[in-house]
């Protein structure tokens, strides 16, 4: 899929104006909405410029990305098979329905899912920009984590095809409870990475930013404390005005040159 996307978001708590183009070779559509922000911009201090000379802006610690969708191309097909598996329709959750069921059912819901998963795997694809983005992440010791609603198979398979030797660590999947979009996946990995609140207790996610496409990892990036970015394509566009989302990108290594000159909303990627 070839997207294409320009963002330009004002920094002020009044009204400010999004636009952008989303195309693919099907269709093309230019969507303009205005919206208020409901919090204050986040900004970390440029990673290409000495220390000394980053302000009183924070450092960014860490990435926590989600995968399909977002280190991988999405396949959102599966997701009606696995609602069909389990009998449940589009308005339902399928990990909370999962969980709603009798301990003694769990597992087979479980089993059915992953089976859609493990046969999903032989046709991942990387996202566009996937490597130069972790590769550049690696030059400025970014510490990068997953935090996915995935179970692990899948996860392991993307990482041994398209990313070898590229460290990610924790990787949380839907094994860790609750998921997303509840925020304490996020919180356990920046705490995992040393970052925590000064109770010492819970993880400082204040520093860190949440990378996905869907709703959930909005939520769970935002409500963790995190910055959010949202890899946008034509399905998820009206989540670029969500209050839950910082910063918008249409390939993942459009955020190198955004770190380099420093994480904002007056950032505007073309």
């Amino acid at each position: 899929m070839n997207t294409q996307k320009h963002l330009l978001r004002s920094s002020k708590t009044t009204p400010s104006l999004i636009s952008f183009v989303v195309s693919n070779r099907h269709a093309k559509r230019s969507l303009s909405m205005t919206s208020t922000l409901l919090k204050q911009p986040r900004r970390f201090a440029p990673l290409g410029i000495k220390d000394a000379d980053g302000g009183e802006l924070p450092k960014l610690k860490g990435i926590v990305f989600d995968v399909d969708g977002t280190l991988c191309i999405p396949q959102t097909w599966m997701f009606g098979q696995m609602r069909s598996a389990l009998g449940i329709d589009k308005s339902i959750d399928i990990l909370d329905h999962i969980h709603s069921l009798p301990t003694s059912e769990q597992e087979v819901a479980q089993e059915k899912i992953r089976a859609i998963e493990r046969s999903a795997m032989s046709s991942q694809e990387p996202q566009p920009g996937l490597v130069s983005l972790m590769e550049y992440l690696e030059t400025r010791n970014i510490p990068k984590g997953i935090c996915t609603r995935n179970f692990d198979a899948p996860v392991t398979h993307l990482l041994e095809k398209f990313l070898t030797g590229k460290e990610f660590k924790p990787i949380v999947t839907r094994e860790f409870k609750p998921p997303k979009p509840n925020p304490a996946g996020i919180l356990h990995i920046a705490k995992s990475w040393g970052f925590v609140e000064k109770d010492g207790e819970q993880g400082d996610a204040s520093q860190v930013i949440m990378v996905g496409d869907s709703i959930d990892d909005m939520t769970a990036g935002y409500t963790a404390g995190a910055a959010t970015v949202l890899l946008v394509n034509d399905v998820n566009a009206h989540l670029a005005d969500h209050e839950h989302t910082d910063l918008i990108v249409s390939q993942l290594d459009e955020l190198i040159e955004i770190l380099e000159k420093g994480f904002g909303p007056e950032q505007r990627v073309f």
